[in-house]
């Protein structure tokens, strides 16, 4: 357990750490923070109007499909139910999982739907990914949050039929705010699974993540977490992971193990110096951690990552 810092000009950034606000005391935005590590970007938009039947496969991309009109139908690799979707439903695939979308046999209405894809830019981030579910449904039937997506659809679909300079990046833009947008309204939902996202949007729970994410070196208590939360020791331990969907400890040290790749894969850092960074106290604790999460010892992922790269 970490010692309170005897220099009391250290003081004021743990406790903005712990109080949810960033370096410059403003309220520190999880939310986005998490999607920069994971070097998200919108990529492409394409329109389907096929004339007849018509079924897609898509593989090791993320993916959403917003649909304009028809029916369809949605099979996700490895799960063995389909799922159906129509007019106003929106779909996201957010690992990037191989899927199939096929029209309805017999359907009275022609299929339309907007398509656009992502990359994902460190595939590293794997607990954040892997935590969310493979395919996130939104279905059609108004509220805020679905008018915001129906204006997103309207703009892609003008910079797909009067494109000009710029277009390209305006569509990833805006595929952006769309893989956002449907992240938060089903993260917000009483059906969301258990995960990073669940947690970043408690208002209970937000706090700790906020700390944890800013200060992955301190070595976090539960009670110094419960505390950040305005909540007891035993009710904010099960209310974290309740939303997160694992205890604190294993969280932070998933955040620590995350930074370390960054800091390996980016900075010349000596081994010694990023376990320090990341909050261990010995080369010989954090080389265990990394290669049990990652199955390589910190130096060789390191050399791994360069020569893939070079």
């Amino acid at each position: 357990m970490t010692a309170a810092p005897e220099n009391l000009a250290d003081r004021p950034a743990l406790e903005d750490a712990e109080n949810g606000l960033d370096l410059q005391g403003q309220p520190y935005d999880l939310l986005s923070e998490l999607l920069r590590s994971v070097r998200l970007s919108g990529e492409r938009i394409v329109a389907y109007a096929p004339l007849g039947t018509v079924s897609i496969s898509f593989t090791d991309i993320g993916t959403v499909h917003l649909i304009d009109e028809g029916e369809l139908v949605l099979q996700v690799a490895g799960d063995p139910h389909v799922q159906h979707v129509s007019r106003g439903d929106v779909i996201l695939l957010p690992r990037g999982d191989s899927h199939r979308i096929s029209d309805r046999a017999h359907a009275t209405v022609r299929a339309r739907w907007l398509c656009g894809t992502f990359t994902i830019g460190d595939p590293q981030a794997s607990h954040l990914l892997a935590s969310l579910p493979a395919v996130i449904i939104l279905r059609g039937g108004g509220g805020p949050a679905l008018e915001g997506l129906e204006v997103a659809r309207r703009m892609l679909l003008f910079e797909m039929q009067a494109p000009s300079q710029g277009s390209a990046v305006m569509v990833a833009r805006i595929l952006d705010l769309v893989f956002i947008q449907i992240l938060r309204t089903w993260a917000a939902g009483t059906d969301a699974e258990p995960n990073w996202l669940a947690g970043a949007l408690d208002p209970q729970i937000g706090p700790a993540l906020s700390a944890i994410h800013r200060g992955p070196d301190h070595d976090w208590t539960v009670e110094e977490l419960a505390r950040a939360c305005s909540l007891s020791r035993s009710a904010f331990a099960a209310r974290f992971s309740a939303r997160v969907g694992k205890p604190p400890a294993t969280y932070l040290a998933h955040v620590r193990l995350d930074a370390a790749t960054d800091l390996l894969r980016d900075t010349a850092f000596p081994v010694t110096l990023i376990a320090e960074k990341v909050g261990y106290t010995s080369e010989a604790a954090f080389s265990r951690a990394f290669k049990h999460r990652y199955g390589t010892p910190p130096a060789r992922w390191r050399r791994d990552v360069r020569a893939k790269h070079s």
